[in-house]
């Protein structure tokens, strides 16, 4: 699955575009964090939940749990909000 990555984490991927593997949101974090460490704990916590700051998108459509179903032709869109001060 075609995976879109945002600014903020193109240091674990160094580019824009990845590909990866998973049947779940959740499976494919995991496989995302197997190819570039440390990918996962920057958009899921502690507790096993979607960090606030990070928004996920496939098929036009926002997912809001880890056990969302995936299809392998998907494409996942993770948008990370910026703020400041």
């Amino acid at each position: 699955m075609k995976v879109l990555i945002p600014t903020p984490l193109l240091s674990y991927t160094g580019t824009r575009e990845v590909q990866a593997e998973g049947g779940t949101l959740a499976a494919l974090l995991s496989d995302l964090d197997h190819r570039f460490p440390g990918i996962r704990f920057r958009v899921v916590d502690e507790q096993g939940r979607l960090r606030p700051h990070v928004r996920f998108f496939v098929a036009g459509g926002q997912v809001f749990s880890l056990s969302q179903p995936l299809r392998g032709d998907d494409t996942l869109v993770i948008v990370q909000a910026l703020s400041g001060g």
